[in-house]
């Protein structure tokens, strides 16, 4: 196994030292996960394009890998920080070796760090950009790398390249169109399960196409990257509005809010873990939620327009959800599939179903 003492710089000069499993570099914007698994799922998960991911929890790689747990078709993460690195995993499902699998996808991997350090910085000093490289490196090629720009067109690294179905043999499956801004496959998988006839399709599907298909309804997915970037899919959801009910899920959440003509925000250091309490502003009820966001939905932009804040982060405040008052369209922030996390929101997919079913 490659072995070479390695570090982490930080856009604003602090620098972490730790050792590096492979010979990559990488430059992308520094983030940390505070859930105890769940490390494949985050890999995996394609809201982390062009992101150095960090991992709170000491102990990570104990039970492997498996094909079971892929989110999506790749690792996009742009680099992997954690403290102690398990070489091998113990697990009925076990494949391979964290090591192994952070190798074969070419994600640069510090390990051996005090992730938990890292994340007190980034909590005080907000998200930055950051680079992993050897700690050799000479000074002009690690500044070279800290100039490279983050990439920005994240949602098209990320969505599938060509439309795809997942039938459903429950008689009389609402059909809904999922559209792919770095879906999650627990998301669709979740849907599935609960009676959905799923055709997938590329994030740029325009509104006329969408419409074609003649679905009952439709979702808008997670992924990664700002909301704002993609004016021109938000441009196609505003067409979509009192034609069909939709669903939408985290950036889905973020481009109705944009498409309704609110706006959004970056957060100082986002919400990345498996037990953010979301609050239900309709029952007062609490759930705990997975969450994987660094924008939000500004409250104060919504005043005035068709959406009523459904719920919040009970401890920021942030907006969490949504309900148009008069068409059939709600989203939340949160991911409702977990994977990794608690499968207390299921029940939001049930809502979207028996919100088709009516025919509303």
């Amino acid at each position: 196994m490659f072995w070479v003492k390695g570090k982490l710089i930080l856009e604003d000069g602090t620098v972490f030292y730790g050792d590096l499993l492979n010979d990559f570099k990488a430059t992308g914007e520094v983030v940390f996960n505070t859930g105890m698994v769940g490390y494949q799922e985050s890999l995996t998960d394609p809201s982390y394009c062009a992101q150095i991911l960090t991992l709170t929890y000491p102990l990570v790689g104990n039970y492997g890998i498996a094909e079971l747990f892929m989110q999506s078709r790749k690792s996009f993460v742009a680099g992997f920080v954690i403290g102690d690195l398990c070489t091998d995993g113990s697990n009925w499902h076990y494949e391979k070796s964290l090591a192994a699998f952070l190798t074969e996808q070419k994600v640069p991997c510090l390990y051996n760090v005090d992730t938990r350090a890292i994340t007190r910085h980034i909590r005080a000093a907000g998200t930055m950009k950051g680079i992993i490289v050897s700690e050799k490196a000479a000074k002009d090629a690690a500044d070279a790398l800290m100039a490279t720009p983050i990439r920005r067109e994240v949602v098209e690294a990320v969505t599938t390249p060509k439309a795809y179905d997942m039938e459903c043999e429950r008689r009389g499956a609402p059909f809904v169109v999922a559209m792919d801004f770095g879906v999650k496959q627990n998301i669709l998988d979740s849907m599935h399960r609960k009676g959905f006839r799923l055709k997938v399709v590329p994030a740029h599907t325009t509104a006329e196409e969408v419409l074609a298909m003649n679905p009952d309804g439709v979702f808008l997915s997670n992924g990664p990257g700002d909301p704002a970037d993609v004016p021109e899919i938000a441009a196609e959801i505003k067409k979509l509005f009192g034609k069909k009910p939709i669903f939408g899920i985290c950036l889905g959440h973020q481009l109705i809010a944009i498409a309704m003509g609110a706006k959004t925000y970056k957060l100082k250091f986002g919400h990345r873990g498996t037990n953010q309490p979301v609050k239900d502003l309709r029952t007062g009820k609490v759930q705990i939620s997975a969450q994987n966001h660094g924008f939000a939905v500004d409250a104060a932009s919504l005043e005035g327009l068709p959406l009523a804040v459904t719920h919040v982060n009970v401890n920021d405040g942030t907006v969490e959800g949504m309900r148009h008052k008069e068409l059939p369209i709600f989203s939340v922030q949160y991911h409702p599939e977990a994977a990794p996390g608690p499968d207390d929101n299921m029940y939001l997919f049930e809502e979207f179903r028996a919100m088709l079913e009516k025919g509303e």
